[in-house]
């Protein structure tokens, strides 16, 4: 594990992640009022983001997590862990931190869609279109970004960064 304190540039404060995480909740209460949803939270990085997402959204709620390995780019997505439970017509939402390619985000949509979900969704709390492979967009985006590295809130450079409250950028 590297010390990266001094190759970081702030970029996000934990008071404004908090604040773009509750503007994501107030939008989903008012898209499912009265619904129970299904989180899926992809693992590792979305962790931080679903457990404050969870505590910020006021509707009956499941979390579901998945873990998923990408090879090398272009390579095979292979599932490590998988979600739990059946979610045929339920309303479902993919909890991202970050989609940035979006390869691996595509394979979890289409694979939860042969789980006939009443609705699938996506949230995001950052995306970076310019790294986007393919195209996929999120429904709940908290912020675009520039294609530049970013660490804190879950998000890692080589599993170092994860556990910072803020975000930053790494220096180049």
């Amino acid at each position: 594990m590297k010390n990266l304190r001094g190759d970081l540039v702030p970029f996000m404060k934990s008071e404004e992640i908090h604040k773009v995480v509750r503007n994501l909740a107030r939008q989903i209460e008012m898209d499912y009022e009265g619904k129970e949803i299904i989180f899926i939270c992809p693992l590792r990085g979305s962790i931080h983001l679903m457990a404050d997402l969870a505590r910020e959204v006021r509707l009956p709620q499941q979390i579901e997590f998945v873990h998923m390995k990408a090879g090398k780019k272009g390579g095979t997505i292979s599932v490590i862990k998988d979600i739990g439970i059946d979610i045929a017509g339920k309303n479902v939402i993919i909890v991202e931190e970050i989609i940035d390619s979006g390869r691996t985000l595509i394979f979890l949509r289409d694979r939860l869609l042969l789980g006939r979900p009443a609705s699938l969704r996506i949230l995001t709390l950052l995306d970076k279109p310019a790294r986007r492979d393919l195209p996929i967009q999120a429904d709940y985006i908290g912020k675009v970004i520039d294609d530049r590295y970013i660490v804190g809130y879950g998000m890692d450079s080589e599993e170092s960064g994860r556990h910072f409250p803020d975000i930053y950028f790494l220096a180049n």
